[in-house]
């Protein structure tokens, strides 16, 4: 039971780690590589801001690795949980939201049409500067509203 709740721990706290990660790093030091998702400056389907996938990848596959390493320990239970939130990232945001797989075009869920619209306005800033809704499966309740009222 312990282990179930370090993954599903692990996942939610991923959310504020990514606000974080997504408002500091990839809209400061790293622009560089996030850029170009904002202002789509890339040619063909990969952009330089495809590296933070393998940038992720390294720590959790670190996780999972020595977790597994020293018989399945809490060390694999946090890279499960890193791993499932990564996944759920790139559904998320890379096919529902980007439409990289043309999968959920019409959908009327409120809270992905929330998630879609919160993630829309962040795009609307091409700069690093002035952004907003950094987060990912949680976003400005206003944006909830927006939806869920219409109900």
């Amino acid at each position: 039971m312990m282990n179930l709740i370090t993954v599903i721990v692990t996942f939610f706290l991923m959310e504020g780690l990514t606000w974080l990660i997504h408002r500091y790093v990839m809209h400061g030091f790293l622009w560089v590589l996030h850029r170009d998702h904002h202002d789509h400056s890339h040619e063909g389907d990969f952009e330089r801001n495809d590296l933070f996938f393998v940038i992720f990848a390294l720590p959790t596959i670190a996780l999972l690795y020595f977790g597994v390493e020293q018989g399945v320990n809490y060390l694999f239970y946090i890279g499960l949980g890193i791993f499932l939130y990564g996944m759920a990232y790139f559904f998320v945001h890379d096919i529902f939201i980007h439409q990289r797989i043309k999968l959920l075009r019409d959908t009327k869920n409120p809270y992905l049409l929330a998630i879609r619209r919160a993630h829309k306005q962040h795009h609307r800033h091409t700069g690093r500067e002035h952004g907003e809704c950094f987060g990912f499966l949680w976003v400005p309740v206003k944006y909830f509203k927006m939806y869920f009222s219409k109900r």
